[in-house]
C-alpha cells in the first residue's frame, strides 16, 4: 500500500491488486450526524443524497448516472455518525471515468434548490421505511437511551421536521465547512498502476475550487464528546402491531483508540457473533425462542457500545430476556474458556481475510 498527501492536504491510499480486473475508488469524509446541531439533524445524510443530483459538468442525476451505468459500474454512498462514504467500483479500463465522476460529485455538486425540495419527500419516505422496520428501529431506540443528551443518540437520518425545514444556505455552509481536502481520504484499490493512479487523482482532485481551508483545522472541528451519565438500568418501549417482538439490549463499549477495544470485540464474538456463539446456541437452537440473535459493536472515536439484538416470540419474551441475562451473568462471573478465546481470535482473523 502507498499512502501520501496531495499539496492541498488530501490523504490518498493506493492498494494495487493485480489478481482482479476491477478497481474501486472510495472517498471518506470526516463528518457525520454527531457533528450536527439539533436543528440541522440529518444534514450530513441529506448532503450525501444531493451529491448524486448533478454537477455543473453533469447537471442532472441522469447525466451523472448514465456515464457509470453504460460501463456497468457499481456506485453508492452511506452516512454514519462520524463519517460519510462514497464509492465507485468499475472495470479498471475505465478508471479515469470513475475518478473523474467521484471528484466531480464531491467538489462540484450544485445542491440545486429544486432538487433539495424534491429530495425532502424521498428522505421522509426513507424515515417512514426505517420506522416500519422494527429490527432496525429497536437499535435506534437503544442509542437514544445509551447516548442520551449527545448527538450520538439521534438516528443518522435526522427527523421529519428537520428534513422538512432543511435550508439550502445552511446546507451549503455545512458542506463547505467539512468537505475539505484535509478532512477527506481517497482510497483506490484493485487493478491499478501507482504512477497512473497518482496522475489521475492529482488531475481530478487538485482542482482550483478544492483547496485546503484558510482557517487551520476548520474541517476537523471537534464533535461534542460523550460523557457517561447512567447510574441505573434504563428501558424504552415502542408499541407496534407486529407478529414478533424485537429487543435491543446494550452497554457502553470502547472507542477506536481504547486498549480495551480488542477484548470487547472478542467478547462480542463469543456472546453472539456467530452461529456457534453462546446466545445463538442457548436461546435459538436449544430453546427456539427467536429467529435471530446476535451481538454487535458500534465504535466511535471516543466511545462505543456493545449491544445484543433479537427477534423474539412475543408470548415468551420474558423467558428469553431472563435467559439472555443468565448468559451475561455467566460470562461475567465465570469468564470464558481458552478454547473460546482461541476460536474467537480465529473467527476474527477469518472475517478480516474475507
Amino acid at each position: 500500500m502507498d499512502k501520501y498527501k496531495l499539496k492541498n492536504g488530501l490523504t490518498v491510499l493506493l492498494t494495487p491488486q493485480k489478481e482482479t480486473k476491477a478497481a474501486t475508488i472510495l472517498a471518506l469524509v470526516g463528518v457525520g450526524s454527531r457533528y450536527e446541531e439539533d436543528d440541522l439533524a440529518g444534514v450530513s445524510h441529506f448532503i450525501e443524497h444531493m451529491m448524486f443530483k448533478g454537477t455543473i459538468k453533469r447537471p442532472t442525476t441522469l447525466s451523472l448516472s448514465k456515464e457509470l451505468d453504460k460501463v456497468g459500474a457499481e456506485y453508492n454512498a452511506y452516512t454514519s455518525n462520524d463519517h460519510t462514504c462514497y464509492y465507485i467500483k468499475i472495470n479498471s479500463e475505465h478508471l479515469d471515468l470513475a475518478i473523474d465522476v467521484l471528484a466531480d460529485m464531491l467538489i462540484n455538486s450544485k445542491l440545486d434548490m429544486k432538487e433539495i425540495q424534491r429530495e425532502k419527500g424521498t428522505i421522509i419516505e426513507e424515515i417512514n421505511m426505517y420506522e416500519d422496520d422494527p429490527k432496525r428501529y429497536s437499535s435506534v431506540l437503544l442509542g437514544e437511551i445509551i447516548f442520551k443528551g449527545n448527538p450520538l443518540a439521534r438516528d443518522v437520518i435526522g427527523f421529519k421536521e428537520t428534513v422538512e425545514s432543511m435550508d439550502r444556505k445552511r446546507m451549503v455552509k455545512f458542506k463547505d465547512k467539512y468537505y475539505l481536502p484535509e478532512n477527506m481520504v481517497i482510497s483506490l484499490a484493485g487493478n491499478i498502476e501507482n504512477k497512473n493512479a497518482k496522475n489521475l487523482i492529482e488531475k481530478h482532485f487538485m482542482s482550483s475550487s478544492f483547496k485546503a481551508s484558510l482557517v487551520k483545522n476548520e474541517g476537523q472541528i471537534s464533535f461534542k464528546k460523550f460523557n457517561p451519565f447512567q447510574v441505573r438500568p434504563q428501558v424504552k418501549l415502542k408499541y407496534k402491531n407486529s407478529a414478533q417482538a424485537h429487543l435491543a439490549l446494550g452497554f457502553l463499549g470502547a472507542g477506536y483508540q481504547d486498549k480495551i477495544l480488542s477484548p470487547i470485540q472478542l467478547l462480542a464474538i463469543i456472546l453472539g457473533g456467530s452461529m456457534s456463539s453462546r446466545l445463538f446456541i442457548n436461546i435459538r437452537e436449544r430453546r427456539g425462542l427467536c429467529y435471530y440473535i446476535w451481538s454487535h459493536l458500534d465504535i466511535y472515536q471516543d466511545t462505543g457500545s456493545l449491544y445484543i439484538q433479537a427477534g423474539l416470540d412475543k408470548n415468551r419474551i420474558f423467558q428469553a430476556i431472563k435467559l439472555i441475562f443468565n448468559e451475561l451473568a455467566k460470562i461475567k462471573t465465570k469468564g470464558i474458556t481458552d478454547n473460546e478465546l482461541k476460536k474467537a481470535k480465529e473467527y476474527f482473523k477469518g472475517k478480516m481475510i474475507l
